[in-house]
């Protein structure tokens, strides 16, 4: 027993372990976003009047850029209402020359490589009647196939166009206002009969009457002129002189080439695509001239938040020097100062797009909804394509981090001892 207790006695003390000291001290994401939002606590009007300033920006940038994408919108979806209209020329002799297209010359211009199809355009005058009603003369009656409401992008606004299945008439509303009726849903499919003159060498016409056909469709629009659209299934004798010829390409690069031969050949050539191209460069200088006064505005914004960010720095610097005493790196300091940046400049954006967005589409209630009074159709005057809303948060974004840059650095450059000085 004495032996054991010598033995305990003697014992060699045991060695502690080493001491394991962690020196990072990063502050995480999750800390940097909750000693942010501090500002929304210490400095509030501040803060949320520099959030107001960057939302005045970015909204005036939304709002009008929306503007010059409504505007293309409406000039350009008026031009292009069907892929093939895109690709299809009105090909026509001028009227001094006196000539007109036979039947000949399109079985020609069918032959052709470029072409994929071709539709026949005749116009005479008519007399026609609803439901035996009292006849009227519409100066313009068009004789045509199914394909040439494809061909040239023309849809009525009511009921539908005919086919060779199911043919039919179309009139405009100015037609029905000649007829002595006005436009209404419930005059599709009441049954129209009537006659054209076709013109003779020696000046004087021969009457052609129209089998008994169905109204199918209606073009309310009050400033296209008194037309009407029959079959030419309808008519008891085809027309063998043409106005002119639609003339649909295989594709749009083909579209050039047939254009200058039918040229070369004495034609009169009218092109969607050009006015489609011309209409594009005039929507692009619009929209760039509004997205430079948008830009001013925003670069105010912009100068009005990085002052803010230098005033908050002169104001934090005891703060910082606080930070560093206590173990925060610089680069602690640098990302909180960019964090409270980010997220004035984040929330400016989705408040900005917000109010860009808002305004325009407030202002196209407004204005469909007197359109649709007036009698026209609803009228979509802003647009805003979901990819700039999203490139417009992130330009936002970016701005509160290049306005927070040198404040930031500036402060992580700070030692303990200097910030406690300078204050």
């Amino acid at each position: 027993m004495e032996k054991n207790i010598e033995d305990e006695k003697y014992e060699m003390p045991k060695v502690p372990q080493k001491l394991e000291i962690k020196t990072d001290h990063s502050l995480s994401a999750w800390d940097l976003l909750k000693l942010s939002l501090r500002v929304f606590r210490t400095k509030p009007t501040r803060t949320i009047l520099t959030i107001l300033g960057m939302s005045v920006g970015i909204g005036t940038v939304v709002f009008l850029v929306s503007l010059g994408y409504g505007l293309q919108y409406i000039l350009i979806g008026n031009l292009i209402t069907s892929e093939d209209s895109l690709m299809t020329l009105e090909a026509a002799y001028p009227s001094e020359s006196g000539k007109g297209i036979d039947l000949e010359k399109v079985a020609e211009i069918k032959t052709r490589e470029e072409v994929d199809a071709v539709s026949p355009v005749t116009e005479f005058s008519g007399e026609l009647s609803i439901a035996e009603g009292a006849p009227g003369i519409i100066p313009v009656t068009r004789v045509v196939r199914a394909s040439y409401f494809k061909f040239a992008g023309v849809y009525p606004d009511l009921g539908e166009v005919f086919d060779e299945d199911n043919p039919g008439v179309v009139l405009s509303a100015q037609a029905l206002k000649l007829l002595g009726l006005t436009v209404d849903e419930t005059i599709i499919g009441k049954e129209v009969t009537g006659k054209v003159y076709y013109p003779k060498p020696d000046g004087s016409t021969e009457e052609v009457l129209i089998s008994k056909l169905q109204i199918r469709g209606i073009i309310t629009d009050e400033n296209e002129s008194p037309l009407a659209y029959v079959p030419y299934s309808s008519v008891t004798k085809e027309p063998t002189v043409l106005k002119s010829l639609l003339i649909k390409a295989r594709n749009v690069d083909l579209v050039e080439p047939l254009r200058d031969k039918l040229e070369k050949e004495g034609f009169l050539i009218s092109a969607k695509v050009d006015l489609v191209n011309q209409a594009r460069k005039i929507t692009n200088a619009i929209t760039t001239v509004l997205m430079v006064f948008g830009t001013a505005a925003l670069i105010v914004s912009a100068i009005g938040m990085f002052n803010t960010m230098i005033v908050g720095f002169l104001e934090r610097i005891y703060e910082v020097g606080v930070m560093k005493s206590l173990g925060a790196t610089d680069s602690d300091v640098q990302n909180l100062f960019l964090m409270e940046s980010f997220i004035i400049g984040f929330l400016g954006g989705v408040s900005g797009v917000a109010i860009g967005m808002g305004g325009g589409a407030l202002i196209n209630f407004v204005m469909s909804t007197l359109s649709q009074n007036m009698g026209s159709k609803a009228l979509t005057l802003f647009i805003t394509p979901a990819w700039f809303a999203i490139a417009t948060l992130v330009l936002s974004s970016c701005i509160g981090l290049i306005s927070g840059y040198w404040p930031s650095r500036n402060a992580s450059k700070l030692s303990p001892r200097e910030a406690f000085v300078r204050k």
